[in-house]
């Protein structure tokens, strides 16, 4: 693990709007960077395409509203710093919720529970209405619910949540997983499109953000079907401590561009082509559609409304892929987007969408490199996915939470 945080150390960034420095600052260093700076105006979903760079490719396509498209010669020759971690969640540290109204739910908690050993006290189970959207008074009940059994945040065991369902996916305009962390007031419905509460986890060296920033970060254990689902926690247990071995083949990092310019705003996070010096990992730079042939791909990024076909990328067990749109978290798809289940029936073992229309903020979507630095350092799925979103309240986190593929103990 020494030769690949040395490695990391020398990966360089596009470091938009984040602190210069070494790769990995020290455990304790609570700044860290800051998030992706806020755009400064939306454009409203209905409006037309605007001319110039910001004017979408595929005007068919359901637009996503867009915000001021970053500058990224502001970044560029700077290092990216995120904080050194020191381990990571467990499986004692989860807490899973049950929904006894829905089968899926009943087969898939069962099936986690014993594929992650978790005992009787680390489970709740509930029944919750089989719809996509929770309301105010419905999910105030199970919040409650949720603090009677595990106990007040700041001093319970559980540091996170598995919520064994499709759906509910949202409160009102809220992800579920968003709501359940930062409340259901982090999001203003009468102005989506507008900034979020900040999310005091992002870029964190925390290993128990309950205990200490007062927060619970949730995943869905969510898949097309219940085969699925089984196979995606499976992969997720098999993913643990298989990766960053020595005399181990690359990953590849898929970091893919479309000409949607609403959507392709991500890429100026990418890292730069090719090997990483030091790591056994490759980024690749290509087009999204149609996506390369690549085997052994540990993270898939791109920016569309409607996914390709995926078959070219063959996932690691933990990859993690996710595309920037407006609807990607609602999984049931009634608004004619690509959603995040997508990723999981490719093979992806966790991904992110948003809930409702968030605009092209970068503080709303994985940041790259982020994500893969947390990642590489051995962090969890679910740890890596919420540290690399600033403003997470319409962020829908689904996949297997504890994958650990950099994982050494």
């Amino acid at each position: 693990m020494g030769g690949l945080r040395r490695g990391l150390g020398l990966l360089l960034g596009l470091g938009l709007g984040l602190s210069a420095g070494a790769v990995f600052g020290a455990a304790d260093d609570a700044a860290g960077p800051q998030a992706p700076r806020a755009a400064e105006s939306a454009l409203p979903l209905t409006a037309p395409a605007p001319a110039g760079p910001a004017a979408s490719a595929e005007p068919a396509a359901p637009a996503l509203r867009s915000g001021t498209r970053p500058r990224a010669a502001a970044g560029l020759a700077t290092l990216l710093r995120v904080p050194r971690l020191r381990g990571r969640m467990q499986a004692a540290d989860i807490g899973l919720l049950i929904n006894t109204a829905d089968p899926y739910s009943l087969a898939v908690g069962e099936h986690y529970i014993a594929a992650r050993g978790l005992r009787p006290e680390q489970v709740l189970r509930v029944s919750l209405p089989l719809r996509s959207t929770l309301s105010g008074e419905e999910f105030e009940a199970l919040r409650q619910r949720i603090a009677s059994r595990f106990g007040p945040i700041e001093g319970s065991r559980v540091q996170a949540l598995a919520l064994a369902w499709q759906q509910p996916y949202a409160v009102g305009c809220a992800s579920i997983t968003g709501a359940l962390a930062l409340g259901t007031e982090a999001v203003d419905c009468t102005q989506t499109c507008a900034a979020t509460a900040p999310s005091p986890y992002f870029n964190s060296a925390s290993l128990r953000p309950a205990a200490e920033l007062g927060l619970r970060p949730a995943m869905l254990l969510a898949a097309p079907d219940e085969a699925a689902a089984r196979a995606l926690i499976d992969r997720g247990v098999a993913a643990d401590g298989r990766l960053g071995l020595r005399g181990a083949p690359p990953v590849q990092l898929a970091l893919l561009r479309s000409n949607d310019a609403r959507r392709d705003v991500r890429s100026v996070f990418y890292p730069p082509p090719g090997p990483l010096r030091g790591l056994p990992a490759e980024v690749v730079q290509a087009a999204a559609d149609p996506p390369p042939a690549l085997d052994r791909v540990l993270l898939a990024q791109m920016g569309v409304a409607r996914l390709p076909a995926l078959d070219a990328l063959q996932f690691v067990p933990g990859a993690l892929a996710d595309h920037l749109t407006s609807w990607g978290g609602a999984l049931d798809g009634h608004h004619g987007q690509s959603t995040a289940l997508a990723w999981i029936a490719a093979g992806a073992t966790a991904s992110h969408g948003t809930v409702s229309e968030p605009c092209n903020h970068l503080q709303k979507f994985p940041h790259p490199q982020v994500l893969l630095l947390h990642y590489l350092q051995g962090a969890t799925a679910i740890e890596a996915y919420w540290k690399s979103v600033a403003w997470p309240g319409q962020s829908l986190f689904i996949g297997e939470p504890l994958a650990a593929p950099y994982a050494r103990r």
